[in-house]
């Protein structure tokens, strides 16, 4: 998880992503450094728009909460296995909806 921390340091402050940089940022916080992990994960980031998977995975929590706030209400007239199928149905569409954060982590 540190590595994509640093990512996303080096996001914040408007500095290239990039291996040297990775590794800058890891050492500093006194981080072993596993070589094959940084390339993996600056090969993961490449062409992905950061800002933009931010902010899909932000949007993503929001627009599920309404249809959770009504789920209690259909959920006590519901039997046991209608309860599952709506758990089985929601979950699918969270997975697609951080599919786009899972990209940006690799």
């Amino acid at each position: 998880m540190e590595y994509v921390y640093a990512a996303m340091l080096l996001h914040a402050a408007g500095q290239e992503i990039n291996e040297e940089n990775v590794k800058a940022v890891l050492e500093a916080s006194k981080i072993n450094v596993d070589e094959a992990r940084v390339k993996a994960l600056v090969a993961a980031l490449e062409g992905i728009d950061i800002d933009e998977a931010i902010k899909q995975a932000a949007v993503a929590p929001v627009a599920a909460a309404p249809a959770a706030a009504g789920a209690p209400a259909a959920a006590e007239e519901a039997p046991a296995e209608e309860k599952e199928e709506e758990k089985e149905e929601e979950e699918p569409s969270e997975e697609e909806a951080l599919e786009g954060l899972g990209a940006l982590f690799g």
